[in-house]
């Protein structure tokens, strides 16, 4: 019986049906039962041989790694960010890939607001402060009536959009791939060509792009700059997005006034981080996703898009 690998942490937690579903095409599932992300090393090891897809989380598959995977003919991607697996050699290699789009989406973008309200009423230091005996209080900002900018505007930034105007702020939009007329209809919704216009205006920023070469620290000391220095930074996407020393340096200059991410460039941080020291800066560990809604979409898509592609790979061959 082939095998399928399965390396996200949180599949277990709906695997019961997903396991049939595999089961009942001929596929063994092979569980990542570490606890963490598998390095590249450990892919190789349970992927060399016998295994014809795997469904992957933030796990690593570089071209040095897909070489390696004598059998694997799909990829399903557990989400929708495919930043983690090099797309073009996984073509060359006759590897289809495939992301579980519109899964994660509302959970994600439901988490920045909530990390609107965490920054903005400074919710996180407060709870420190009473829990340790304290009752100091720490002045904070109404969200209603402020300019949300967001960088990106897919599925994600789109659903941040919507609940922003629920929450009335005005949103500015900044994406290069998206037309002139992509909130026609949606008042308080507009699209900004300039970058530094809205990292200028906005009194929130909230990053909804992928890791990319030209993504890579995109907001760095310059960038930081041109921000409002009563604005906040929210990243719920990749932490390479941000240059994280930039980052420190504006919050301890007091330069910005506060930041909020579910991602940093080492996850968990490294023994000693700066940055995740500072009462201005608030971080989770990676928990956008991780709802019981998102979840089940994700093990079931990904799932369902694994089989398909191996399906349609069967049909090809014969």
């Amino acid at each position: 019986m082939n095998k399928v690998l399965i390396t996200p942490k949180s599949y277990h937690h709906y695997k019961d049906t997903a396991y049939a579903l595999l089961r009942k095409s001929g596929y063994e599932p092979v569980e990542n039962q570490t606890g963490r992300t598998l390095t590249e090393e450990e892919i190789v090891t349970f992927a060399r041989e016998g295994v014809a897809g795997i469904i992957v989380g933030v796990d690593p598959l570089p071209g040095r790694v897909l070489e390696q995977l004598k059998d694997v003919r799909a990829i399903s991607k557990y989400g929708m960010g495919v930043d983690n697996i090099d797309i073009e050699r996984a073509e060359a290699l006759g590897m289809q890939v495939r992301a579980a789009k519109g899964t994660n989406n509302v959970s994600v973008a439901e988490l920045a607001i909530g990390m609107l309200f965490a920054a903005s009423r400074h919710i996180p230091a407060m709870n420190a402060e009473v829990k340790t005996g304290g009752w100091g209080r720490v002045l904070g900002r109404e969200l209603t009536g402020k300019k949300l900018g967001l960088i990106g505007c897919g599925q994600i930034g789109f659903e941040v959009a919507k609940r922003a105007r629920g929450l009335e702020m005005e949103v500015v939009v900044y994406d290069p791939f998206l037309g002139d007329d992509a909130f026609a209809g949606r008042p308080g919704i507009y699209l900004e060509r300039s970058l530094d216009t809205l990292l200028a205006e906005s009194d929130y920023i909230s990053l909804h792009v992928p890791a990319t070469k030209e993504t890579h620290h995109l907001i760095n000391e310059r960038t930081l700059a041109a921000m409002k220095p009563t604005a906040f930074l929210i990243n719920t996407s990749r932490g390479e997005l941000v240059d994280e020393d930039a980052l420190y340096d504006a919050l301890t200059s007091g330069r910005l006034a506060g930041a909020a991410s579910d991602v940093y460039s080492s996850e968990p941080p490294l023994p000693g981080s700066k940055l995740a020291q500072l009462d201005t800066f608030i971080l989770t560990p990676h928990t956008g996703a991780f709802t019981h809604e998102a979840i089940e979409k994700m093990v079931l898509r990904s799932t369902e898009n694994l089989l398909d592609m191996l399906n349609s790979n069967s049909a090809t061959a014969n």
